[in-house]
């Protein structure tokens, strides 16, 4: 139940930023004119009792949860990890009841060095408690500049009991890629988008010109908090036949469909949209929408559900209020707050990638005759292919084999000739303990009276 109350670090706003100009002491808050703002564009209607709390913090606290009044660091640190500009220490974090946790740790990063895992609590930095701390507060006291330390106090629960460590750790700059793509086993595109950003529609299109002409796409979006609703605009313009990115509904106002942005590179043929319960904000503007005109599938688990907008009001003093200022729904009026996007494809956590390539290469092999699995083969497996005729191996066609990781790459075979009928399939590296891979024999041989074999064969293999 507490989970439900939790903030995870990646769950950045949909903002629209806006430049008001107040005049404050630095000294303190700007207490009238946050109370003057949220009166006038909070969402919903604000009672007095919440107007008149003596600190921006309790005002904040009878608002919603994505209403908080950020220092000038806090902000800093807010906007960097919307721009995936980041010096720390490589963590996503979330909020808990003891402190912060780890949801994940950035590859290569000071904190995956240091042996900091996913699901540790950090209760202290530098000594200072984070217990109760929001994330936007706890973000500058275990960042702070490159080639600074950090110590953390950490807590860890290992076989049912909780470990205490401390690790000193020393902060860096974590180089962590808007857009990140490569070309899947079938000719299958992969597409991940980590932020909503300023350089993601540039990025995207960088990333679907490399690719070339992929057959399909996989465009993940798992772990995407958001970033700026004009990228979201951008983004659903990708797509084609997309001409509508969402529905926007402001306090006092009509509501407005905000159109998409059409770009030349276009995402084409089918797609699978990967979703997790930290797809949030601008991600679910972008499956609703997606899943509405049916321009993709959508994979995965139920979204995140923040189907709010905030701006962003920046004071003289550096510091900043983020606040709610509306809804946004699907172009036709599908709800996102509170509810989420419910996938077309459920499926087990972590599995999602394996789940829509796997559905990929099936629309590759229709037709194709399906032979018995092969379940917990050796890292060294040899595959024996026995035709029902003399075969011209001679002219074999190298392309016709695929040994494809699901979730990953082609891997190259090497193909043995046994006698007319028999060829063995040497992988030419070892395969992975626990993934999966699916063999496919396109019909592209021929027999040794120049007839082409008129079925294509696939098997699915498991490896222990």
């Amino acid at each position: 139940m507490i989970r439900k109350t939790l903030r995870p670090l990646l769950l950045l706003a949909a903002i629209l930023i806006v430049i008001m100009p107040f005049t404050v002491s630095a000294a303190t808050e700007p207490l009238d004119e946050i109370r003057q703002l949220v009166q006038k564009h909070y969402v919903d209607e604000v009672p007095e009792s919440v107007l008149s709390k003596g600190t921006s913090k309790e005002i904040m606290k009878g608002l919603d949860v994505h209403s908080v009044y950020m220092t000038k660091a806090e902000y800093e640190a807010f906007m960097n990890g919307i721009e995936q500009r980041i010096v720390g220490i490589g963590v996503v974090l979330e909020e808990d009841l003891n402190g912060v946790k780890v949801l994940s740790v950035i590859k290569d990063g000071p904190a995956s060095s240091a042996g900091i895992v996913a699901g540790d609590l950090l209760t202290h930095a530098d000594g200072v408690s984070l217990k109760g701390k929001s994330i936007q507060a706890a973000i500058p006291l275990i960042s702070g500049e490159e080639n600074t330390e950090v110590v953390l106090a950490i807590e860890r629960m290992k076989e049912g009991r909780i470990i205490k460590l401390t690790k000193t750790i020393r902060r860096a700059e974590i180089h962590l890629p808007t857009v990140e793509y490569e070309m899947l086993g079938g000719n299958i595109g992969y597409i991940r988008l980590n932020s909503f950003a300023g350089d993601s529609s540039k990025e995207l299109a960088r990333a679907i010109s490399k690719l070339g002409k992929a057959d399909s796409y996989i465009f993940d979006i798992r772990n995407n908090g958001g970033g700026y609703i004009t990228a979201a605009q951008e983004v659903s313009g990708f797509f084609p036949d997309v001409k509508e990115a969402f529905q926007l509904r402001e306090k006092n106002k009509e509501p407005s469909i905000y159109p998409a942005v059409n770009q030349k590179e276009q995402i084409e043929g089918p797609v699978s949209l990967l979703v997790n319960e930290f797809s949030a904000s601008a991600s679910e503007m972008l499956a609703v929408n997606l899943k509405e005109v049916g321009a993709a599938t959508v994979y995965g688990q139920n979204t995140y559900g923040k189907g709010t907008m905030q701006t962003m009001y920046a004071f003289s003093d550096g510091s900043v209020l983020k606040l709610t200022t509306a809804r946004f729904y699907s172009p036709k009026g599908i709800a996102v707050n509170g509810v989420g996007i419910y996938p077309d494809v459920v499926t087990n956590v972590g599995e999602e990638l394996t789940t829509a390539h796997f559905d990929h290469l099936m629309l590759k092999v229709k037709g194709y005759a399906h032979l018995s699995s092969l379940e917990n083969v050796k890292t060294t497996k040899t595959f024996t292919v026995q035709m029902t005729k003399a075969m011209d191996f001679s002219t074999i066609d190298h392309s016709a084999i695929e040994l494809v990781e699901l979730g990953g790459q082609r891997i190259p075979v090497k193909v043995v000739v046994k006698d007319s009928k028999t060829v063995e399939l040497i992988p030419e590296k070892p395969l992975v303990a626990g993934r999966s891979y699916m063999l496919i024999i396109h019909p592209r041989w021929v027999d040794t009276k120049g007839r082409q074999v008129k079925t294509g064969i696939y098997l699915n293999v498991t490896v222990k």
